[in-house]
């Protein structure tokens, strides 16, 4: 009688068995999976997204949601669960339908007796075929890592063995429901004699552009910090067999990935065990610059200016034709042409990447000079640089012909040396030697100057005092008859508005350049200060997603700020308007949203100053004649030194609805005190609903409370501007909401800082859950701790202005 629950009970235990091997005719059914002994990966069946296919697979154990490492049947999905993994005792390993029809094989079939082939997946989540027993040093005849899909894992060569021929790359999934290969692909540049670098490609153009290889990672990544301590180690290896470029894990508790997304996106993801979930933390591409050659030959592409496009120096735009896009630089020549003369010498641009490497050689062993020396003595060389960042890195790039797909870095740039005539040359020790004059004879003057200057100090010693403090500046002093003119003498037909510093005119120079010139109102003691901080601040700044200061004005009382007129004028001016809002589709939202963080970004890291804004408000943001967002005011911004991280002040200025719970209630501002109010602008952006106008008849939340409440109920995209119901991305919804809730957390630590909130906005990697919102009243919450009500004027010695900007 026990005999049949014996052997119920034994196939039991081989349907539940956990191993990492496969032996010989072990088959493995769609409802087994093989489990790692350290429980990392996992090899078995799975369904991607929405799709019913079938598909064997490697993905890792215990992570949310499920993410896939390796496919086997890509192309050839099963449509029932009827699979079968075969391993045979060539070392064949075969998925086979119900029907006993090959789908998928290893073909790795070897010959031989006894050769007693496994299966083994490795902790790596590499699944190789070896000859022996897992516990013996065996031949292994085939592994997966040879035959990548989207991803890729550390240890993983991507490359091309040249004796073989085999060339290992990422492709990308068709979509997140199907597997097989997309549109893109990811591709070292494996040609004997070239430089490393990485293409991503749709079909065969090349859409985007990593590297070149630095020595120590690839040099693509604008904000990458070449100085840190990364998880990983980057190693390229080139030989005559074969070249490939891997990388290692540093950590026993930390794993990356990197895949290649369906849109052709290259993304690098970390986990820190054991949490499930993983966190972007580098995407390319990420900006207008990253476009593969964007600028044309011999252009230069930089995302602190407008237009983005420009010619290096030396070189012109060959014709100004008015039906080309402003940003398209195709056209780049040589002022002057070379013609290998004694005279020409060559220009070091710093700050660079690279130009494409494909029509450039290298050699290893030279130094800087020796490589100048080269490309000085051969007249086809165009440009020449050391690659290699390491100290006391040695090595030569050479480039024969066109310099294609260069770019400013602020960050990680590098020396590049471009050669040019003499003439360009000439005329620039010509143009020093009239500067010494100009400068000598202004001097003489200004001494003179100085003199009366001095002598009437005392009479107007406060317009001397803010004067001195803006002489470094770095911007155009405006007269103020010149201003007059330009606005019709502040003709009120010209007049854009009026904030809590002064009125804004609409003004047009004589060149025909249209200005907006902001005058700080006679009667405004507090507007001075903020007058003379938003001088010298923002001369400092510039960045396509920031309103550019063309000048200022500072005449007697007279006191002006001359900025680029933008003719969409703010964005509350059409987010809150009825009718207007309707021109506000959600691409445009979306994108604003995306260069607002951008803009962020340059401010608290990527600038030559760390500027806390202290007053982001839909208000504050300009839109030009495309629609782009452009921070502005500056009147209460502060400039931090590189190692502070916080300030306090007993005078708390901003406007309501926008202001971060520290800063509120203590005086403490931060980079997390421009999140928070940055948060804020998402969610007004989504809904179409200004914070401190929100109004629901079920409850007493304001915006922040509501957008919270939707969340916990899983009502996120109700969230959204009626106006848009029928027409909108709800991933890209559902991300803005969850990037927003993020941003506004009542406690400092937990809001991500602005590297991450670009990533998470330009990423599809899960998002970790957002705690409750601050500032926020809900019926059952109202004598909650947690709910800090904003103090009407002082909490703590520290006083609380509202300031209305333009």
């Amino acid at each position: 009688m026990l005999f049949p629950y014996i052997t119920f009970f034994f196939l039991v235990l081989g349907i539940c068995r956990s191993s990492d091997t496969i032996a010989v005719h072990q088959n493995i059914t769609d409802a087994q999976n093989i489990v790692l002994g350290n429980a990392k990966f996992e090899l078995g069946f799975f369904s991607p997204g929405s799709s019913k296919n079938r598909y064997l697979g490697i993905w890792y154990k215990n992570t949310s949601p499920q993410t896939i490492a390796w496919v086997a049947n890509r192309e050839t999905p099963l449509t029932d669960t009827s699979g079968t993994v075969k391993l045979d005792s060539q070392g064949n390993l075969a998925l086979v339908n119900g029907s006993g029809k090959i789908i998928w094989s290893s073909n790795s079939s070897t010959s031989g007796t006894n050769i007693n082939p496994v299966a083994q997946l490795l902790d790596t989540g590499n699944l190789v075929i070896k000859i022996g027993n897992k516990t013996n040093n065996d031949t292994v005849i085939w592994q997966s890592f040879d035959y990548p899909g989207d991803t890729s894992l550390p240890g993983m060569k991507l490359g091309k063995n040249f004796i073989t021929g085999r060339e290992t790359y990422l492709s990308s999934w068709r979509s997140t429901d199907d597997p097989s290969p997309g549109d893109y692909t990811l591709k070292l540049l494996a040609i004997k004699g070239k430089y490393q670098q990485v293409y991503i490609r749709k079909s065969a153009a090349i859409e985007t552009r990593l590297g070149p290889y630095n020595g120590i990672s690839f040099s693509g990544r604008e904000n990458y910090a070449t100085d840190a301590n990364p998880a990983t180690a980057s190693i390229v290896i080139v030989n005559q067999n074969e070249t490939y470029i891997a990388y290692n894990s540093k950590s026993n508790t930390t794993t990356l990935r990197t895949v290649l997304t369906p849109d052709g996106k290259l993304e690098i993801l970390q986990r820190k065990l054991p949490n499930p979930e993983w966190i972007l933390i580098a995407t390319l591409p990420v900006d207008y610059c990253d476009i593969y050659g964007v600028c044309g030959p011999y252009g230069i592409c930089n995302t602190a200016t407008s237009p983005n496009c420009g010619c290096l120096k030396g070189f012109e735009r060959e014709s100004l034709d008015e039906t080309t896009s402003e940003n398209d630089s195709s056209v780049c020549t040589r002022s002057t042409a070379l013609d290998c003369g004694p005279g020409e010498r060559f220009q070091k641009f710093s700050s660079m990447k690279l130009p494409d490497t494909q029509n450039a050689v290298y050699s290893s062993n030279m130094s800087l000079l020796d490589c100048e020396a080269a490309c000085k003595n051969n007249c086809s060389c165009t440009a020449y640089a050391n690659p290699n960042i390491t100290p006391g890195g040695l090595g030569c790039l050479l480039w024969f012909g066109d310099l294609i797909d260069v770019r400013v870095f602020p960050l990680n740039g590098q020396d590049l040396y471009i050669r040019l005539a003499a003439s360009e040359f000439r005329f620039h020790r010509k143009k020093r030697v009239q500067v010494m004059v100009v400068t000598l004879s202004i001097s003489a003057v200004l001494t003179l100057l100085g003199l009366v200057y001095i002598k009437r100090k005392w009479k107007k010693r406060s317009d001397v005092e803010s004067s001195s403090q803006m002489g470094s500046a770095e911007v155009p002093l405006f007269s103020l008859s010149k201003i007059s003119r330009a606005t019709d003498d502040f003709s009120v037909n010209n007049k854009l508005g009026e904030g809590g510093f002064g009125p804004v005119y609409k003004g047009v120079l004589e060149g025909g350049q249209e200005i907006a010139v902001k005058r700080l109102s006679k009667s405004s003691r507090q507007g001075l200060l903020e007058f003379e901080n938003e001088v010298i601040c923002i001369a400092k700044l510039q960045h396509r997603n920031l309103v550019k200061l063309l000048g200022y004005c500072i005449q007697g009382d007279d006191k002006m700020l001359i900025y680029e007129y933008m003719p969409n004028k703010s964005l509350d001016s059409f987010l809150f308007d009825g009718s207007r809002k309707l021109l506000l589709d959600w691409p445009q939202r979306f994108q604003i949203i995306h260069e607002i963080a951008r803009g962020l970004l340059y401010l608290h890291q990527d600038s030559r100053l760390k500027v806390v804004h202290r007053d982001l408000k839909a208000g504050n943001i300009l839109l030009d004649h495309q629609m782009h967002p452009k921070i502005s005011d500056f009147g209460l911004a502060r400039m931090f030194k590189e190692e502070q991280s916080e300030a306090t002040t007993k005078r708390v200025v901003g406007t309501l609805g926008y202001i971060s719970p520290e800063y509120a209630m203590k005086g403490l501002f931060s980079v997390k005190s421009d999140i928070f109010s940055f948060g804020v602008l998402v969610l007004e952006i989504v809904s179409g609903i200004k914070n401190r106008d929100f109004v629901n008849e079920n409850h007493d939340d304001n915006l922040l409370g509501h957008a919270w409440r939707l969340y916990k109920e899983g009502k996120s995209l109700s969230l959204i501007d009626e106006c848009l119901r029928t027409s909108y991305s709800a991933c890209e919804v559902l991300r803005s909401v969850h990037v927003g809730l993020l941003c506004v957390q009542q406690r400092v630590e937990d809001r991500p800082n602005t590297q991450t909130v670009v990533a998470m906005l330009g990423g599809e990697g899960s998002l970790p859950s957002p705690k409750k919102p601050a500032f926020y009243i809900q019926e059952s919450e109202i004598n909650s701790t947690s709910v800090l009500p904003l103090p009407a004027s002082s909490v703590n010695g520290v006083t609380l202005s509202q300031v209305d900007g333009r």
